[in-house]
Order: C-alpha cells, then sequence, then structure tokens
C-alpha cells in the first residue's frame, strides 16, 4: 500500500470562543492510502489542547505510512491496527483506521456503518454549537439554525460572569423554543459554583450539561453527577477506555470523540463497555472537515446524543457527503466513508 500526507487549512466561518480559548482556524492533515488503484482517507486536525500541532502531525502520520507499506492490503492492517498501534496520539490511530475503513469498504462495495456492524445508514439531528457571545448574537443566530431544521443547540458556557451565561442561554431559549438545549462549559465552572449553576440552568430547561468542572478530578465529577438535577457529560475527563471504565455508571454519558480515543474501533469498545450501565453515549467532535467527521456518523445509530457540526463551522468544507446543514448528518450508503474531495482538492490531485 502507498501512502500520501497533505496539509488543509481549515478556517471558521466566525470566531468561536468557549470557556479557554477562541478558534478561528485549524489545519487538517489527510492522510491517503492508496491499493490496486483505489483510495482511502483520513484525517486528523491540530489542537492546542490535545498538543497536536502541524509538524507532529506530519511526523506521526510519514511514520504510520512507512508502518503501512509493510502490509499488503488494508484488511490485514485493519486486523492488526490496536487502540493505538502508532504509538502515537489517538487522533493519529483514528486518522489511520478511518484511512483503512475507507479503503475496505470500497473494496468491499460496503458502507463503513456495515463494515462496523450496522446494516442501515445512520442518521442522527446533530447539535449545533453556539459560542460564548452576547445574547443578542447567540438569539439571531439560534434564530437561523431553528429556521434551517436545527432541533438541537448546544450553547457554550464558562464565561468569568456565570450570569452572562444564563443570559445567553435565556435568549437562545427564546428564540428557539422548540429546541434541546444542550450546555459546554468545558470545565469552566468552579465545584463550589457547579451545583448551584445546574439547578439555574435545569430550570431554563437545558437537557445536559457537558464537563461542567475542570478535568483531573473523576471522583469529583461523579459526586457531582449523583446529586445534579441535570444529566452531566463526561468529555475532557473521559478520554480513554479506561476513564470511560472508572466513570460508567456514574456519570449519566460520556462524549465520545475519534480523536481523543483513537478511532471508530475504540469508540465501539468504549459503548460496549458503558452499554446498560446507566451512562449514555455522546458522539462528539473536534471542529474538522466532512472528512473528518463522517467515521463518527457512520456510528450514530448508537448515541443517545449527537455533536457531530465541525464541519458545519467551517468558511469552506474541502470534502462533502455527510450533510448537516439541515440539523440532520447522514452516513452515506455508498461503499467507503462516503465522502468526496471538493473541486478544488480534485483538481490538486486528490481521488476519491
Amino acid at each position: 500500500m502507498k501512502c500520501a500526507v497533505r496539509t488543509t487549512e481549515l478556517r471558521l466561518a466566525e470566531p468561536l470562543r468557549i470557556s479557554r480559548s477562541t478558534t478561528t482556524a485549524r489545519h487538517a492533515v489527510g492522510l491517503s492510502v492508496e491499493h490496486q488503484g483505489l483510495h482511502g482517507h483520513g484525517e486528523v486536525v491540530t489542537s492546542v489542547y490535545y498538543g497536536l500541532d502541524t509538524a507532529s502531525l506530519h511526523q506521526w502520520l510519514h511514520r504510520s505510512s512507512r508502518e503501512l507499506a509493510r502490509f499488503p492490503d488494508p484488511e490485514t492492517a485493519l486486523t492488526a491496527l490496536t487502540e493505538n498501534t502508532t504509538g502515537g496520539p489517538p487522533a493519529v490511530t483514528a486518522a489511520v483506521e478511518s484511512a483503512l475503513l475507507d479503503l475496505a469498504g470500497k473494496r468491499a462495495g460496503k458502507p463503513v456503518h456495515r463494515l462496523l456492524g450496522a446494516s442501515t445508514a445512520p442518521t442522527a439531528a446533530t447539535a449545533r454549537t453556539i459560542g460564548i457571545t452576547t445574547p443578542a448574537r447567540a438569539a439571531a443566530l439560534a434564530t437561523r439554525l431553528a429556521g434551517q431544521g436545527f432541533t438541537v443547540l448546544k450553547v457554550k458556557a464558562g464565561s468569568p460572569d456565570p450570569e452572562d451565561d444564563i443570559a445567553r442561554v435565556r435568549a437562545v431559549r427564546a428564540a428557539a423554543p422548540r429546541a434541546r438545549l444542550l450546555l459546554d462549559p468545558n470545565g469552566g465552572w468552579s465545584t463550589y459554583a457547579a451545583p448551584r449553576l445546574l439547578g439555574r440552568f435545569a430550570e431554563l430547561g437545558v437537557e445536559a450539561v457537558e464537563q461542567p468542572v475542570a478535568p483531573g478530578d473523576p471522583e469529583g465529577l461523579a459526586r457531582l453527577a449523583a446529586r445534579s438535577p441535570l444529566p452531566v457529560i463526561a468529555d475532557e475527563d473521559a478520554v480513554s477506555f479506561e476513564d470511560a471504565r472508572r466513570l460508567a455508571g456514574r456519570v449519566h454519558g460520556i462524549n465520545v470523540k475519534l480523536a481523543k480515543c483513537g478511532g471508530p474501533g475504540a469508540a465501539l469498545r468504549i459503548a460496549g463497555l458503558i452499554a446498560g450501565s446507566g451512562t449514555d453515549l455522546m458522539l462528539g467532535c473536534l471542529t474538522a472537515s466532512s472528512l473528518g467527521i463522517a467515521p463518527a456518523v457512520h456510528l450514530a445509530d448508537r448515541a443517545r446524543w449527537t455533536d457531530l457540526d465541525g464541519h458545519l463551522l467551517l468558511a469552506h468544507d474541502p470534502w462533502t457527503g455527510i450533510g448537516g446543514d439541515d440539523g440532520t448528518v447522514r452516513a452515506s450508503a455508498r461503499p467507503g466513508l462516503g465522502v468526496h474531495p471538493s473541486p478544488e482538492l480534485a483538481e490538486a490531485g486528490m481521488r476519491p
């Protein structure tokens, strides 16, 4: 198998502010694997929080490319794949596995969800993120999104003054009264304030809250969840399988992102672990192109909450194929991941 690595800049349509940072752009580093005239593609994006920069991602993917060249075909490579076969970041393993699944699906004439055990193409109502902004701006965005068909809105929180978050959620609730609301402080609340704030947001009709307090104290998060009037979903405190094992049955949900757990296989293992424990699955993502989001869409039938809007935040998505502009993401029934490069990428030599 032959591999190629390519970097694309992903610029957001507008800056996304969360409690710890503001994002305006990322680099997407893509891996293409070719075998007998067919191509499989995967993507990993840069992330300051996870310590992933463009140079290190190139190094890891070139190392992975050399390892993949030793296998006779993608099926053999997938069989050998473990949670972290590269020895590198889980996000790199996820990109490698996604590229192999895409290629294996094309070789078998099957979409990736069938390779992963689902008989029909998953569809899901995805949350659409509203960053930390003014109540007026949040309300205008909520009105527009509801008009487009979004039924789930995720509001970022964690402002220095919690009253700003309250005002933003009130504005979104008034602008989109029928929408399901999720809240994500990204660990921005103190352990002292969190119980009181959970109660106030419950009164505003918020459905669930992700990672209310700073990561690093999963026991404290579990104690908070035990007395919370709202479902508490672990995100930054639930990265690996062992993290999920520690929190299963003790929080209401776990946000599984392929880039942090290590790919579709690792996500399925976590889903199996928490099934029946009282902890539900949320599928999340980083800001990425449709190529980066597609593998999780093929798992969307397993999740209670779906937050796969990373491609919808972009000014220009260099890949297409999973939809989402109307509030629903859809796994393709075409072989592989079912995504296609933009005309610009195709002109630059990217093969579907």
